[in-house]
Formats: C-alpha cells, sequence, structure tokens
C-alpha cells in the first residue's frame, strides 16, 4: 500500500509543478522546451547534420560475379572446361565521381544543415511568438473580466435607487429598466471576455504543455528600439532561410557544371578456368565522356543558374516584406502608445473628475443618485478601455521585440 502511495505521489508531482501560475518568462522557456514543433526541426536537423557526414565520400565499390565465354554451340556446348575461353570471373570496382562534383555535393549538404538550422530557429520564434501573445491575452483578459466585474457589482446599488426612487414617485416608470439594459450590455461584454480568456488559455496550454494554465507577475517592460530592429533585419531568421536558399541553388550550380567533367571507374577482375588452362586477371577503366554538353548538360546548368538567380530575388523580395512589415508595426505600436496615453493622461481622469463631481452634487441635493452611480459606472468603462489599450502596447512590444529583434523580459 505505501508503495502504492508514493508511485501515485510521484505521477502526480509533474501534473501540480504544471499546475503552478507561469510568469511570462516561465511560459516562453517551458514553451520552448516543450513544443513538438520544435522538436520536430531539431530532429530535421540532426538528420540533416547526419547525411552531411556522407555528401562527398566515394560510392560503395561493386562486386562483379559472372561467367564468361561460356560455349551454346559447337563442339564443346554446354561444358565449363571444354573451351579455355570459358571461365569464371569475381571482380571489384569503384567509381570515382570527379573531384568538383564531390566538392559540389559537400556545398549541397551544408546548405541544407543552413536551410535545417534557419527553420528551427524560424519555429523556435514563432513558437515564443505565440506563447508571448497568449500570455499577454490572459493575463488583460483576467484584468478586463474583473473590471466588468465590478460594473455589474455597481449595477446593484443602482437598481436600488431606482427601485426607492420609484416607490417615492419622484422616477418615472421607465427608469427601472436602465439597470436591467446596462447588465444586459455588460453581460454581452462579459461573455465575450470570458471566450478571450478560454482560447488563450488553450494557446498558452498547447505550446507549454500545461492543461489548465495559469499567469502570475506582470507583463514583460519591452523597450522598442526601431534603428536597432532596422539594423537587424539580415540576421532574422526569416532572412537565413532566404540565404540558405540561395547557398543550396549556388551548390546546385556547381553540381550541374561537375556534370561536365568525366567520372572514372576502375575495376579488377579475376578468371578461373579449366585447371588444363592458365587463370587470368584484369584491370579495366572507365571514363565518362560529356561530348554533348549542349544538349544535356549545359541546359541543366542554365536552369540551375536560373534557379539560382530566383532565389536571390526571393530574398530581396523577402527582405523588403519584412522592412515593409516592421515599418507598419511600428505605426500601429505608435498610435496604441498615443491612445493608451490619450486613456491615461485625459479620458480616465476626465470620468474620474466628473464622478466626484457629481457625487458631490448629490450630496449637495442638486443630483439624483442615479446620475451619479452612472457616472461612476463610465468611470469604470473608461478603465476597461484603459486596460484595452494597455493590453494593445503589450501585444504590439512583444510581436515587435520577437518578430523583429529579441525580447527582453
Amino acid at each position: 500500500m505505501r508503495l502504492l502511495l508514493l508511485a501515485a505521489g510521484c505521477l502526480w508531482l509533474p501534473s501540480a509543478a504544471l499546475a503552478d501560475p507561469l510568469t511570462y518568462s516561465e511560459a516562453l522557456e517551458r514553451a520552448t522546451a516543450n513544443a513538438p514543433s520544435l522538436k520536430a526541426r531539431a530532429a530535421s536537423t540532426a538528420g540533416a547534420r547526419s547525411s552531411a557526414t556522407a555528401a562527398d565520400r566515394l560510392p560503395d565499390p561493386t562486386l562483379d560475379l559472372g561467367i564468361r565465354d561460356f560455349p551454346v554451340t559447337g563442339p564443346h556446348a554446354g561444358s565449363f572446361t571444354g573451351d579455355d575461353f570459358t571461365m569464371t570471373t569475381i571482380g571489384f570496382s569503384q567509381l570515382f565521381p570527379n573531384l568538383a562534383k564531390r566538392h559540389a555535393r559537400a556545398e549541397r549538404a551544408t546548405a541544407e544543415i543552413g536551410m535545417a538550422e534557419a527553420s528551427e530557429l524560424a519555429e523556435r520564434r514563432s513558437v515564443r511568438l505565440e506563447t508571448a501573445l497568449a500570455w499577454i491575452d490572459l493575463y488583460y483578459g483576467e484584468r478586463r473580466l474583473a473590471q466588468l466585474d465590478l460594473l455589474l457589482a455597481s449595477l446593484d446599488d443602482l437598481q436600488k435607487t431606482v427601485t426607492a426612487r420609484l416607490a417615492s414617485g419622484s422616477a418615472r416608470p421607465s427608469q427601472a429598466l436602465e439597470p436591467e439594459q446596462l447588465r444586459a450590455a455588460i453581460a454581452d461584454r462579459r461573455a465575450e471576455m470570458v471566450a478571450v480568456i478560454a482560447q488563450a488559455r488553450a494557446r498558452l496550454a498547447q505550446y507549454t504543455g500545461d492543461p489548465n494554465p495559469e499567469v502570475s507577475g506582470d507583463p514583460p517592460d519591452l523597450t522598442v528600439d526601431p534603428d536597432r530592429l532596422r539594423a537587424g533585419i539580415d540576421s532574422l531568421p526569416g532572412m537565413r532561410v532566404l540565404d540558405a536558399n540561395i547557398a543550396g541553388a549556388d551548390a546546385d550550380v556547381r553540381l550541374a557544371r561537375a556534370d561536365k567533367r568525366p567520372d572514372w571507374r576502375v575495376g579488377v577482375s579475376y578468371g578461373r578456368r579449366a585447371p588444363a588452362f592458365g587463370d587470368l586477371a584484369s584491370v579495366n577503366v572507365s571514363v565518362d565522356l560529356p561530348l554533348f554538353a549542349g544538349r544535356r548538360q549545359n541546359p541543366r546548368v542554365d536552369a540551375s543558374n536560373s534557379r539560382a538567380q530566383g532565389a536571390r530575388f526571393d530574398r530581396e523580395a523577402g527582405r523588403r516584406q519584412l522592412l515593409a512589415s516592421l515599418e507598419a508595426d511600428l505605426a500601429d505600436h505608435a498610435m496604441h502608445h498615443a491612445r493608451l496615453r490619450n486613456a491615461r493622461e485625459v479620458l480616465v481622469p476626465l470620468a474620474k473628475r466628473r464622478a466626484v463631481l457629481d457625487r458631490d452634487s448629490y450630496a449637495a441635493g442638486k443630483l439624483d443618485l442615479g446620475t451619479a452611480l452612472l457616472s461612476t459606472l463610465a468611470l469604470a468603462e473608461a478603465e476597461v478601455e484603459a486596460l484595452n489599450r494597455e493590453a494593445d502596447v503589450a501585444r504590439d512590444a512583444v510581436r515587435i521585440t520577437i518578430t523583429y529583434g529579441e525580447e527582453r523580459p
């Protein structure tokens, strides 16, 4: 029984550890360590490195077995020993591809390693980005849901006030519907926010492996440096993938050109004849003759050159696209910063001031309580909107720093 309890405890420990709330940095670390897509890319990179080991090696030798000059007609037909030309042979041959071809194959293998490594880096950055955005969405989703719950709670006081005013005859009957209308509108927003939280939690679980992740701590304070990001465009994983494609295309060009050089094959064989005749040994050398390069090798060289040129155009197009995307994201980030600053410095302070003035007017008997409570609701709405804008700024910063640079939480 003790062993069973101990085993059950050991099985419970990993799930308990995964249930701990995740800070921003912990979520990224766990996703980097656990994401299956990253493990798949790492396996592909390991496979490319393993394949490169044999890329420029000589092919395996060939074992040759046969019977030569076996008579099928004449007086010695069907006899292995009647004719002095008949022999059983055994030999070995070895192909020697030209050195340029072997070097080109090695360069191609190196390029494939570069492609695999760049693809792994790109996937790693993609996983970190999606994990970071999911963490941000969950963090701000929970904060916005808490604000909406405060709004719903404040409606109870408004309902009591309207009910009292109706009883005293100081309010119109239609005013009894106002709290319910506000409650229905807030309930819609709350349902949307619950869905946003569930979606963010599912995305975070996808990458971290935690079945029910929770967030803790504060979001990262990420500083966006446009000049540094622009200067680092060429070192991004996406550009490294395109650079590796160019290297692979250039290796294909050299491989196509190497076909214009002859390959060599050397073979040796030993022929055993009947005891009455002597055994024979042979050595032979074969050389390819690429005599018709204009119709065979040159078209392949031209095709490889065209693909290499296309790879360079793809790189330039990719670079321009990255720069354009960076500028667009920077513009959005500046706009969201301005909106957040407006909310913090203008909209929320104005709503707070109005709520205070309305409460003072109610205390002085110049305003009814229902109107004062509506001002309080407007303040809560302004604070929720400020959280929305803060979340937009945080998402921008995360996307920009991870996509175009390296985040520093």
